[in-house]
């Protein structure tokens, strides 16, 4: 029974969009998401004492926030928000040191598919303009449509401003 030429090309062009389909996701499996952050196998929640208490950290010592507009369990912070505040992703483990909390800290699935670590259902961010350990430039920040602060042990958010904004020590 002879195949129709149209038949082949439908059945080659669909064979082709699955396979470069397949290799798309696989590649950006493995990158770095659209914020340039990619999801650590395992990610350390600790804390550092500054100006404002003793706060949470990551295990660069970069300085945690929340945003206001976050529900328990869920954030709202995507696209342009989520690349001025990366959220603090984990593919595996997450780890408490310092005073932290491990009953607190879990894991959400975010509208990209990724992991976010929460503390106290709060989902946990960086600010990318805190460029250096211990700052908190982002303290009291309104943007995005809320405001973002930094959290204390408790899982509450701080809203004492810092000494400085050049350093947050």
């Amino acid at each position: 029974m002879p195949v129709n030429i149209h038949a082949r090309a439908l059945v080659a062009a669909t064979g082709t969009a699955l396979l470069l389909c397949g290799t798309t996701v696989a590649h950006a499996a493995g990158a770095p998401s659209a914020t340039g952050t990619k999801a650590a196998s395992s990610v350390t929640v600790t804390t550092k004492n500054t100006s404002l208490g003793k706060i949470l950290v990551n295990e660069k010592g970069h300085t945690l926030y929340l945003f206001e507009s976050d529900k328990k369990d869920k954030s709202t912070c995507n696209d342009a928000c989520a690349e001025a505040w990366p959220p603090l992703k984990a593919d595996g483990k997450v780890v408490a040191k310092g005073g932290v909390d491990s009953k607190l800290l879990d894991t959400i699935k975010r509208s990209d598919g990724s992991k976010q670590v929460t503390y106290k259902g709060q989902p946990l961010y960086t600010f990318a303009d805190d460029t250096k350990a211990g700052q908190t430039n982002g303290q009291g920040v309104d943007a995005f449509g809320a405001k973002w602060f930094v959290l204390g042990t408790d899982g509450k958010k701080i809203t004492k401003q810092p000494a400085s904004q050049n350093g947050g020590y």
